[in-house]
């Protein structure tokens, strides 16, 4: 069974539109999408991460 794909930092920002500090406040807030740090220091996204944040922000957005 394949791995599900995972995003670069980079990646990540440009699909959500972020500037790196801003990215870095939401996650100091514990607001934004999980990461995974591998073992050479990198930071990665998994594609269900992001999608299950994105979906939790439309749901967030209806209710209010």
């Amino acid at each position: 069974m394949p791995r599900p794909p995972m995003l670069k930092l980079p990646e990540l920002l440009d699909e959500i539109n972020l500037s790196r500090a801003a990215f870095y406040r939401l996650r100091a807030k514990g607001q934004a999408p999980r990461l995974v740090k591998l073992p050479n220091g990198q930071l990665r996204c998994r594609r269900a991460d992001l999608d299950a944040w994105l979906n939790a922000g439309e749901e967030q957005q209806h209710a209010a």
